[in-house]
């Protein structure tokens, strides 16, 4: 049986690629991270500074944007970025300055990846994962057909309605050990996940984290729309799930892999392990939600639970010390490529150019109808992902700038909110600046070259209908 442990987490070599190089191979993550990096710092040079007034919380004040003259002579005597009357381009040495800035602000995030990794590494030395497995295998028959569409709707509806999505990386692990006992890739185990999650958040009937936030801030009373949210989050999750149904079928030409397994009962250590794990989980949870943990609580959560997986399940001090840090080097990569991504977003605020490309691309909506403002809305929330992949950070400066625009285009508050809600969910299952995204790829040993090919067809034909519905809702007086 496979390794019942989490996938090292390396990038693997692009699918198809020649090694006489005759066609484009996607570089490492790391690689494609630092020339990113380096393409955002020339941005810094080339596009105009300026900035918005800010409230306390960081909500921008609508209609303050100013210029800020830009002193490029004085860039390597202010490598840190500008101040409010002058600004300066990104220094040449913030290519590598940058990144251990990204990371000490990521650092509650990068632990809790690292923990992660160290707590399935006990529970891999514990053999119950394994075991779990094989009793789930048993409990299906090992259909995939069947137990697919179930963990997707379980985990859409987590991230739908609660608003988890960084509580998944736990989970990665479990679905790729499930994948091989499948004959299926790491490809499919890290669909499986992140189609579902990435789904819950563009449809987000009650997301905390998207739909209050957003609302609050436009003053649209809480949780309205939810009964349309709910629509869209059926029928985009029956397309999610069909359509890497579809990939299962392609892969195995519609063969069933043949799965042999053992329809043994769990051993009372095991059982008590897994229950360990799922309350553990729970606990988490319910302090996301109701006590509002962050990521250094979780983080604090994921050790316990490595402690308290290897008091049940009869460890020794030395095996599961060795598990723990043999489970933390399968996640660095994660870690790491979190930390890179946030050095982009260091880079531009420094710049002080991701407030002028905010007022650049809300000016293009001004002045239209209002079928076309809600579109442009939907495309200007998908651009801004990139630059703030962050679903609150993304808020707290969009929201107060595209409310009134949709107000003096004839559009309700609801309609901005909805823009939001499929613009950040849309980008975010594909940009290279989300370190959760690039999270999830490096846990799942899948590379970002090939989750792209993968995964583009899906966000094509799912954005199409997010235009489709906003335009609807428009004309229906939403």
């Amino acid at each position: 049986m496979p390794s019942a442990g989490p996938s090292t987490a390396t990038v693997s070599p692009e699918p198809g690629a020649s090694r006489a190089g005759v066609r484009f191979r996607m570089p490492h993550a790391l690689v494609m991270m630092l020339l990113i990096i380096v393409a955002s710092v020339a941005l810094t040079w080339v596009v105009p500074s300026g900035t918005y007034q800010r409230q306390a919380g960081g909500l921008v004040v609508p209609g303050t944007y100013h210029g800020v003259s830009k002193d490029y002579a004085g860039s390597l005597l202010h490598p840190a970025g500008g101040a409010a009357v002058v600004a300066y381009p990104a220094s040449p040495l913030a290519i590598v300055s940058a990144v251990p800035r990204g990371m000490v602000q990521t650092a509650p995030l990068i632990f809790m990846i690292l923990f992660i990794g160290g707590m399935f590494g006990v529970l891999e030395e514990t053999g119950a994962l394994g075991a779990g497995i094989e009793r789930l295998l048993a409990m299906t028959r090992g259909n995939v057909y069947v137990l697919a569409p179930l963990l997707m709707l379980v985990l859409a509806s987590g991230s739908t309605f609660l608003g988890l999505i960084s509580e998944y990386l736990v989970v990665i692990p479990i679905v790729v050990v499930l994948a091989e006992r499948l004959d299926l890739d790491a490809l499919f185990a890290t669909a499986l996940v992140t189609i579902a999650a990435k789904i819950g958040y563009m449809t987000s009937v009650t997301n905390p984290l998207a739909v209050v936030v957003a609302q609050r801030i436009v003053g649209v009373p809480l949780f309205t729309g939810a009964g349309f949210r709910l629509i869209t989050f059926v029928l985009y999750l029956a397309i999610g799930i069909a359509y890497l149904l579809r990939y299962v079928r392609r892969t195995t030409k519609g063969r069933r892999a043949e799965v042999t397994f053992s329809d043994a009962r769990l051993s009372r250590r095991h059982v008590a392990i897994l229950l360990v794990l799922l309350a553990s989980i729970l606990v988490m949870v319910y302090g996301a939600q109701q006590l509002h943990w962050k990521d250094n609580d979780l983080a604090a959560m994921y050790l316990f639970m490595g402690l308290a997986i290897a008091a049940v399940g009869g460890l020794g001090s030395r095996a599961a010390a060795q598990g723990f840090l043999k489970g933390m080097q399968t996640m660095v990569l994660a870690a790491v490529l979190v930390g890179l991504a946030a050095a982009v977003e260091v880079i531009l605020k420094d710049g002080m150019i991701l407030d002028s490309i905010i007022a650049f691309l809300t000016r293009m909506a001004q002045g239209k109808p209002p079928v076309v403002v809600a579109q442009m809305m939907v495309f200007i929330e998908m651009i801004i992902d990139v630059f703030i992949p962050s679903t609150s950070g993304k808020a707290a400066v969009t929201m107060p700038i595209l409310g009134p625009i949709g107000q003096l285009s004839g559009l309700g508050g609801a309609i901005t909110v909805q823009a939001f809600i499929f613009g950040n969910g849309l980008t975010n299952a594909i940009t290279p600046t989300s370190g959760m995204l690039l999270a999830y790829l490096a846990t799942g040993k899948v590379s970002y070259g090939e989750w792209a090919r993968f995964v583009l067809p899906l966000l094509a034909i799912l954005t199409v209908l997010s235009l489709l519905f906003i335009s609807g809702a428009v004309l229906v007086g939403y």
